[in-house]
């Protein structure tokens, strides 16, 4: 299987509920360095998984939806705890949007799965990978 893995990052405040969250039932900040990795069986007819500008763009966007907020405080966001497995998917399924959309590139359509990983600190991440339904 090939990828490509494109880099950005986020900040956010957020809260959680429930005694296993300890003190983080207090409201807090994150600052998540976020990796893209986009997986395909085979290259497309130019001999890339993704245009890897376009991929770096559209998870810019993805997370300037949410960059600099108190997520406690965001509609998209109420009452769901948003743990960082919960935002590894949440920005999974929005890259998924966006390749359905195409703006990926056509050749996008052929991407296969997608993984995206939160790292919270240099020994702690989490992430989460789904498998698309493609049109190529």
């Amino acid at each position: 299987m090939f990828s490509i893995t494109v880099r950005d990052h986020v900040m956010i405040a957020h809260s959680f509920r429930g005694e296993v969250f300890g003190p983080a039932q207090r409201l807090h900040g994150a600052t998540f360095l976020v990796d893209a990795t986009f997986k395909r069986l085979e290259l497309d007819s130019d001999n890339i998984v993704v245009d890897i500008g376009l991929a770096t763009q559209e998870l810019n966007k993805v997370l300037a939806a949410f960059n600099y907020r108190n997520l406690d405080e965001e509609p998209q966001f109420a009452g769901i705890n948003t743990s960082t497995e919960w935002l590894a998917k949440h920005i999974a399924d929005q890259l998924a949007e966006k390749i359905s959309e195409g703006a990926l590139g056509e050749g996008a359509h052929g991407i296969d799965a997608i993984a995206v990983t939160l790292h919270e600190s240099h020994v702690a991440w989490a992430g989460y990978e789904r498998a698309l339904r493609t049109a190529g």
